[in-house]
């Protein structure tokens, strides 16, 4: 199911619960990134982002939604794919600007067909060295 406003832009405010909407801080556009993490094993999956209206489906509904971007309309994660994303747990930051989603992910999470959208691009590997030879496991610890 997705749906845009009559602008073309996310939906603020939603019918979330004015007691959740007031602490959010959001982005400009009215955005929070919302980031997807398997439950039981803590692997992070996937980046999207959640206006008012996509977290509260998201709270109601036990399945993912996300604000996209690009084709600026909600998409609940699975609908197209099957590859769904089951909500176990919502939490907020300290800072309340981004939001934990934990969840039981039913096949690929990145649209590539990849179980998660950070295991292509490995920039830095833990027990690996950097071109003058140091370990950097642990660095900046």
């Amino acid at each position: 199911m997705t749906s845009s406003s009559p602008t073309g832009s996310p939906r603020r405010p939603g019918p979330l619960a004015p007691e959740i909407a007031d602490r959010l801080k959001r982005s400009a556009d009215g955005l929070l990134p919302a980031i997807a993490q398997q439950y039981d094993t803590g692997e992070v999956l996937m980046l999207g982002w959640m206006d008012d209206e996509a977290l509260h489906r998201t709270l109601t509904t036990g399945r993912c939604t996300y604000w996209s971007r690009s084709r600026r309309e909600y998409w609940v994660k699975g609908d197209t794919s099957g590859h769904v994303q089951w909500v176990k747990s919502v939490a907020l930051d300290c800072d309340a600007d981004t939001v934990l989603v934990k969840v039981d992910q039913v096949g690929a999470a990145c649209h590539t067909g990849t179980r998660t959208c950070f295991d292509a691009d490995v920039l830095l590997a833990e027990g690996t060295e950097d071109a003058a030879g140091t370990d950097v496991r642990g660095a900046g610890q």
